[in-house]
């Protein structure tokens, strides 16, 4: 008779051991379901010009995808504890950033914060106007940007992160014939 009990009573903190696992696992699968940081953000560049000849100024736009679910803080923060959305290049020699145009954020209503926060959600493009020196080196070059932001849903926020981003030009000399490229992006008026 002891063995019994003794049976029942394994078996029986073995049935509660199981199910606090099953009502512990969908929390722990909700949080690790969480995608990398680096992985929100999709970014295309694109060049306004092909070529660029010397001596000219062109337009490179970063049109930036996020995942679904998810969105970034603004270029512009609605608070200053918030991780502003930016975007920063370190250009090669004969190549020179004129100015960088963000857009708005919307106002969001979010779970974690009494007021709305100004946000970029689905897709957002950010337009850097450049100049190619006189003396730029001819050639196909490459561009390399940095995206910083913040990704959040409504109830998470994940790490900060910075990811690369490369726009590619080719310089031609002075006076080259030039056509206009992705005029469905660079049409829109710079804010």
């Amino acid at each position: 008779m002891p063995e019994r009990k003794l049976l029942r009573g394994v078996i029986l903190a073995t049935a509660l051991i199981f199910l606090a696992c099953v009502a512990i696992a969908p929390r722990v699968v909700a949080q690790s379901a969480l995608p990398a940081a680096s992985a929100v953000a999709s970014p295309k560049t694109y060049v306004s010009n092909a070529p660029v000849p010397r001596g000219t100024t062109f337009e490179v736009a970063v049109v930036v995808g996020i995942m679904p679910g998810f969105h970034m803080n603004a270029h512009k923060v609605s608070e200053d504890y918030l991780i502003p959305t930016a975007l920063t290049a370190k250009l090669p020699s004969g190549i020179e950033e004129v100015g960088t145009s963000y857009p708005d954020g919307v106002s969001k209503k979010l779970g974690f914060d009494e007021k709305p926060l100004s946000v970029y959600t689905g897709h957002f493009t950010v337009r850097v106007r450049m100049s190619a020196a006189a003396n730029a080196p001819l050639g196909k070059m490459n561009l390399p940007f940095t995206l910083q932001y913040q990704a959040c849903n409504d109830s998470a926020c994940l790490p900060p992160v910075k990811i690369p981003v490369i726009a590619k030009i080719d310089v031609a000399p002075a006076g080259m014939k030039t056509r206009a490229m992705s005029p469905d992006i660079f049409t829109h008026k710079r804010k």
